[in-house]
């Protein structure tokens, strides 16, 4: 198994863990299925109130798809199958508010799952990116997601710059992405008092609400969506060529963090 799940039945809290720190929590086609499988159950668990979202190892919340993954694909120009597209909760129908814990490095595919928690809280070793264009590749479904996240500016310099800059938390904190930047290590406590607090709430009151708030995101969510497979098919190198910028991703220096 590559995720744990952790119920505490007084507080009505469960913790979801990706738990592939030797690979900095890459999402892998199997963990990729047990993300919507464990969204889908929770449905279902009303032992259940308000969920934390982290990652394991402290050195990586994830660094998005496993760049060992081998994910086939139809032969088809009008079809393209994303690995990535229903690891959410959101994509699999949970309206249980769901909060992200962040301790360092969140990248690429990461904004997958960032971009469907209602809120994040990251620890000040917590670092944000998008490598996309570094590689050749297109950042379609990444980019649609922050931009409901953040104001358009950061979006637009966070994916075109690239591996060359990183996010620190105190700036994501200042441009919303971060409601709250805790102390080393502090990440998933501070996520799981608030998770706590709200499970406390009535449950329908409070998953309304969070149906209420993403109904207003939805119609811009679903246009960029439908957009996101051609532009990818469109503008991304083949992937031998992506293979070979990402071997050569140490020769450009260390990036700078802002």
């Amino acid at each position: 198994m590559t995720l744990r799940v952790v119920t505490d039945e007084d507080t009505g809290v469960a913790v979801v863990t990706l738990d592939r720190p030797e690979r900095l929590n890459a999402v892998d086609l199997a963990m990729a299925a047990e993300l919507a499988d464990t969204w889908r159950a929770l449905r279902f668990d009303d032992t259940v109130r308000a969920v934390v979202l982290t990652g394991a190892g402290g050195r990586a919340f994830s660094t998005g798809l496993d760049r060992d993954a081998t994910v086939p694909q139809p032969t088809s120009p009008y079809s393209l199958d994303d690995p990535l597209i229903a690891i959410g909760p959101k994509s699999n129908d949970l309206w249980k508010p769901v909060i992200a814990a962040v301790a360092g490095m969140a990248c690429g595919g990461a904004f997958y799952l960032l971009g469907e928690a209602d809120f994040v809280v990251a620890d000040e070793t917590a670092t944000f990116f998008d490598p996309h264009t570094s590689y050749g590749m297109v950042s379609a479904y990444e980019s649609v997601l922050m931009a409901q996240r953040m104001p358009f500016g950061e979006v637009a310099r966070l994916v075109l710059m690239g591996n060359a800059e990183r996010v620190s938390a105190r700036r994501a904190y200042e441009v919303g992405l971060v409601s709250e930047v805790t102390a080393a290590g502090g990440a998933l406590e501070a996520a799981v008092r608030c998770a706590t607090v709200i499970a406390g709430y009535p449950a329908d009151g409070v998953q309304g609400s969070v149906r209420a708030l993403w109904a207003a995101k939805e119609a811009a969510r679903e246009r960029g969506y439908g957009l996101a497979p051609h532009l990818i098919t469109l503008g991304n190198l083949p992937a031998d060529r992506q293979s070979e910028r990402f071997g050569n991703r140490r020769r450009t220096g260390p990036p700078r963090i802002r």
